[in-house]
C-alpha cells in the first residue's frame, strides 16, 4: 500500500492503539519512530530484520521542545519524514469524572494537553515537512464520540462513563484536521482523522453485551481493527483523501 520505506512518526506508539499500528508499518516495510513516555511492550521481541527500522523516543510529546527534538531526531535518523500519526492521550488524574464532580484543574489539563497537543504536534510536524518539501501524510486518531452522542445506557449499573470533555477534544480534532487540510491546500500536505468505535478493555460484560446491540459485526474492536484504515491514509494510495474523517465502529454510529 505504498508504505515502504516511508518514515512515519507515532505519539502515543507504546499505546494499545499506538503499538498495534506501529507494528502493521514495520510489517509493511515503513521507518516508524515511537514517540511516547514509555517504550512499547512488544520492542524487544522484535527480529533483528526488523528492528533497525524502529526509533523509540522517550519523551512528552505536548512540550514543544521535546516534540522538536523528536522529530528531528527522527528526520536524521532515517534521512527523512513522510508521515505522522497522532495517537497520544495524555490524562489528568481526574480522567473519566461525571461531569457533576469536573474540576476545573482537571478540565484544562485535559483540554489543553489532548486538543491543544494534537494542534501543536502537528504544527511542529508540518514545520518540517515544509523544510523537506516533499509533502506528506498526518493522521489523527479521533473517535465516535467527537461525532455522536454517547449512548448513555450502554453505562448504566458499571463504573464506566463517557466524560464530556472527551467528546468536545475528538469534536475538535475533527475540526482541526479539516481547517489544516485547507489552510495547507498546495503543499501536498494532506490531514485526516479516523474515528474508532470502542476499543476492547477488559470493560464489564454487561457493558460489551449493550455496546454490540448497537453494532453489525462485532461490537467492541480490537485494536488491530483500526491498523489498516490508518495504513491507507498514510499512504499513497489515498493521496487526493484529504480533510476526511474516517469512522471505523462497526455501525455503532448509524
Amino acid at each position: 500500500m505504498g508504505l515502504k520505506n516511508k518514515t512515519i512518526i507515532v505519539s502515543g506508539g507504546s499505546g494499545r492503539l499506538g503499538s498495534a499500528l506501529a507494528q502493521e508499518l514495520l510489517n509493511r516495510g515503513a521507518y516508524v519512530s515511537i514517540a511516547d513516555v514509555k517504550p512499547p511492550l512488544f520492542i524487544d521481541s522484535l527480529p533483528s530484520v526488523i528492528r533497525h527500522r524502529l526509533l523509540f523516543l522517550e519523551g512528552d510529546v505536548t512540550d514543544i521542545a521535546t516534540a522538536d527534538k523528536m522529530l528531528i531526531q527522527t528526520k536524521e535518523t532515517f534521512g527523512h519524514l513522510d508521515g505522522m500519526v497522532h495517537s497520544a492521550y495524555p490524562r489528568s488524574p481526574g480522567w473519566g469524572t461525571r461531569f457533576e464532580e469536573l474540576s476545573p484543574e482537571n478540565l484544562f489539563f485535559d483540554l489543553n494537553t489532548q486538543l491543544g497537543g494534537t494542534i501543536l504536534f502537528a504544527q511542529r510536524t508540518i514545520k518540517l515537512l515544509r523544510e523537506e518539501k516533499t509533502g506528506g501524510a498526518i493522521v489523527f486518531i479521533s473517535s465516535i464520540q467527537g461525532l455522536s452522542a454517547p449512548k448513555f445506557r450502554h453505562y448504566e449499573g458499571t463504573n464506566m462513563s463517557s466524560p464530556i470533555e472527551y467528546s468536545a477534544i475528538k469534536a475538535g480534532v475533527n475540526a482541526v484536521a479539516r481547517y489544516l487540510a485547507k489552510y495547507l491546500a498546495g503543499e501536498n500536505i494532506r490531514i485526516n482523522t479516523v474515528s474508532p468505535g470502542g476499543i476492547k478493555a477488559n470493560q464489564p460484560a454487561i457493558f460489551l453485551k449493550r455496546y454490540r446491540k448497537d453494532c453489525i459485526n462485532k461490537g467492541m474492536l480490537d485494536p488491530e481493527d483500526i491498523v489498516g484504515t490508518t495504513c491507507f491514509l498514510l499512504s499513497d494510495d489515498s493521496k487526493y483523501i484529504n480533510g476526511q474523517n474516517i469512522v471505523v465502529d462497526d455501525g455503532w454510529s448509524l
